[in-house]
């Protein structure tokens, strides 16, 4: 998950998770089968900001707790369960998220090495924390049979997730390594390492800039998912950090149309009504491809598609913020929840594993599994509060220096 999402939005007024992949879950570049006041352009002194968009601190909650209910259908599956399989996409809400907020906060004048300074104290710690713990319930010295998840010790493996490099392996074995949740870190890592350099050369872009560059990469990612398809002899496959660039750069083009004073009155229920309808149609034609015309090829650009979704939603929720519109999800609870949020995604696969491997499936699929997610939920909620106020936040503040 991003943490991006955080960036600038806990400094006076002025926002990776993401959510881990099973480790039986195809590679996430794959489509997924029948399975972060006034408008205008942004101020030129190097010190002012643009005004905060909280809402979408709450809205991270939202998409970490998608991913949630995804991993709780290994544990107690309910009779949803196909559709709750796309919560694995709330990842790449994360990685739009990403992009926006990183190029709403930018500010002109900040050094790379501050920037790459900042970046390592919001992530690294926790994640070094949560792999540690994680290693106790992923990996064993002689697995267990019927544990699927639970692997043999591999010192590559771990050094590579260690230094977020595991991300560059489409090997799920590898991908997945460590702690499940931190390909998604690797990738986020790979992204903080060139917006320096993408922010340099598009901070004076305006609307239109903005927009082609939207228009550009969902393009080029679904050209690219169309001629692997067509042509998977030739085209070679990309690793994953690559592959979610397309959502990134995304979510960099809408903060620039928005910075830029493009602000459309864009009712936020109607952007989650879209979100969820279209969410919608793409589980209806996966699971019947002959009665829905164009499955497949929706099939195949599903992340596109995804990215524009998640990206409509997330643009809508921050210009109404922007124009000082009223927000549930600036409520202090849900800004609380999303703060956690980056815990609750790294530990949630970890805490209901650990449940998995002592007590088995809950049971058949069905609604009484709900209490099971209750439970659980509980559970991640609070360890992700403790590790927030005692790890993260504390951390952070120590490693991250003078601003």
């Amino acid at each position: 998950m991003t943490k991006a999402a955080e960036e600038d939005q806990q400094q006076p007024p002025t926002q990776e998770a993401p959510g881990p992949v099973d480790v039986a879950s195809p590679p996430p570049g794959a489509p997924v089968s029948a399975f972060p006041g006034e408008s205008g352009p942004p101020p030129t002194h190097p010190r002012a900001r643009l005004p905060r968009v909280e809402s979408l601190t709450g809205l991270r909650w939202w998409a970490a707790f998608f991913v949630f209910c995804h991993h709780m259908t290994n544990l107690a599956p309910l009779p949803i369960f196909d559709f709750l399989k796309y919560g694995t996409s709330g990842v790449t809400f994360f990685f739009v998220l990403s992009g926006f907020v990183l190029t709403w906060s930018a500010q002109p004048g900040t050094k790379i090495r501050t920037f790459y300074r900042r970046r390592f104290a919001r992530i690294f710690p926790l994640y070094f924390l949560t792999l540690v713990a994680a290693f106790f319930v992923f990996y064993r010295v002689d697995p267990p049979a019927g544990m699927s998840w639970i692997k043999p010790i591999s010192v590559s493996v771990l050094v590579l997730s260690a230094f977020l490099l595991h991300g560059w392996s489409n090997n799920p074995t590898i991908l997945y390594g460590g702690n499940p949740a931190g390909w998604t870190l690797s990738v986020e890592a790979f992204f903080y390492a060139y917006f320096p350099f993408v922010w340099r050369a598009t901070q004076r872009l305006k609307v239109a800039g903005g927009l082609i560059i939207c228009v550009a990469v969902i393009v080029l990612g679904g050209a690219y998912r169309l001629a692997l398809f067509h042509y998977k002899d030739v085209v070679p496959v990309l690793p994953q950090p690559v592959l979610h660039s397309v959502a990134f750069l995304f979510g960099i083009g809408l903060a620039i149309s928005l910075r830029s004073g493009w602000k459309p009155r864009i009712p936020v229920w109607f952007a989650f009504l879209v979100t969820g309808g279209g969410l919608y149609v793409l589980w209806y034609s996966g699971s019947h491809p002959t009665q829905f015309p164009g499955a497949i090829t929706m099939g195949l650009c599903q992340k596109e598609i995804l990215t524009l979704l998640y990206g409509f939603l997330i643009f809508a929720t921050a210009a109404r913020d922007t124009r000082g519109g009223r927000s549930l999800l600036r409520s202090k609870p849900m800004v609380a929840l999303g703060q956690w949020s980056y815990a609750f995604y790294l530990v949630h696969a970890t805490i209901l594993y650990a449940i998995k491997e002592h007590h088995g499936v809950a049971g058949p699929i069905g609604w009484s599994n709900l209490t099971w997610y209750a439970g659980v939920l509980v559970i991640s909620i609070i360890a992700s509060w403790l590790l927030y106020k005692f790890v993260e936040h504390p951390l952070e503040r120590k490693l991250r220096g003078p601003r």
